[in-house]
């Protein structure tokens, strides 16, 4: 059992994640953007550091990248991008749009593969293979694979709301133009925001696929529910 539940624990610091994903960032931009600091410039490409050093560390330390982080990573160098080249803003705006919104068409298109990216999702968090297993003892073989099909169109969903939301606060929040003091300060505000605003709606929508899974598991299983969790 021991070896069994060993890799599990390597699962990664969500305290460390957000500190280096947006506690960080957001604090350097907001505080440290300034002529009498570190300037524009080397305050945007020390913000970025953390994000891209965090997502290359972890890419080491567990030798693979998945499709959500690997997109995320991307994100983080599109913004490093924009603000070094001085691009529109329009273009920022875009870009927090559009990466949600390509990230929900990728799980529905998925559907159609043989790897859906909504296993890849809810498998961090669920024992898939378990309860694929289950299910086929118990005689409902294909049952759970139409309940996953029904997550991953929810899960769509989150992302496309993520893309919404998204899009307010970028609209709302971001002045000036890349390559600015203001502009840097206004990026800092939009990543601090982002956590609660986005990030929040978002676990919530995960807990209601979750819950509706468990209901299915519940009906057509004698798994206790605490077993089809990874520790």
């Amino acid at each position: 059992m021991n070896e069994e539940t060993a890799p599990q624990k390597k699962q990664e610091n969500a305290f460390l994640n957000i500190t280096l994903n947006v506690v960080l960032p957001s604090v350097i931009l907001t505080k440290l953007s300034s002529d009498e600091y570190l300037g524009q410039l080397y305050s945007l490409i020390l913000a970025l550091s953390f994000p891209i050093g965090y997502g290359l560390w972890d890419y080491i330390k567990t030798k693979k990248i998945n499709f959500f982080s690997g997109l995320g990573l991307f994100s983080v160098i599109m913004t490093g991008g924009i603000g070094l080249f001085n691009l529109d803003k329009n273009w920022m705006v875009a870009k927090e749009t559009g990466i949600p919104f390509l990230m929900g068409i990728a799980v529905i298109l998925s559907q159609f593969t043989k790897t859906p990216l909504v296993r890849t999702f809810l498998g961090q968090m669920i024992d898939l293979e378990l309860i694929d297993k289950t299910f086929t003892e118990q005689g409902h073989d294909g049952l759970f694979e139409k309940n996953l099909r029904v997550a991953s169109f929810l899960l769509a969903g989150t992302f496309f709301i993520s893309a919404l939301l998204n899009y307010i606060l970028a609209v709302e929040i971001l002045v000036g133009s890349p390559g600015t003091v203001e502009f840097n300060e206004s990026l800092g505000k939009m990543t601090a925001l982002s956590f609660p605003v986005i990030s929040i709606p978002m676990v919530i929508m995960v807990g209601v696929i979750i819950g509706y899974l468990i209901m299915t598991i519940k009906k057509n299983s004698n798994l206790e529910i605490e077993s089809i969790f990874k520790q």
